[in-house]
């Protein structure tokens, strides 16, 4: 049987790996648009340089390499705000181990 604080630390393990892994996909993406700076994790994507097209290019991506399916409810400003609001999003869309 498993402990609280082993779920927790397992979560919180899941969401780094989740938030450096969509870090990188926003970097190339942002490489790819010509755009070489250093943006952490609660910026604006569309305020450092991805256009609507490119969002949706994001969130395609995010599907594929999560073997997700966002539903349309979910496909909203405020969750592809940041890659922050963007991973809280797909770890809550992970299956729970």
């Amino acid at each position: 049987m498993r402990d609280d604080r082993s779920d927790v630390l397992e979560k919180d393990n899941v969401t780094k790996l989740v938030k450096e892994r969509l870090t990188k996909i926003v970097g190339d993406m942002l490489a790819e648009r010509g755009f070489h700076r250093v943006t952490s994790a609660d910026d604006s994507l569309t305020d450092s340089g991805l256009s609507s097209f490119d969002m949706v290019n994001l969130m395609l991506r995010v599907e594929q390499e999560y073997d997700l399916r966002f539903p349309d409810a979910a496909m909203t400003p405020a969750n592809f705000h940041s890659v922050t609001s963007v991973c809280q999003l797909v770890t809550d869309m992970l299956p729970k181990t």
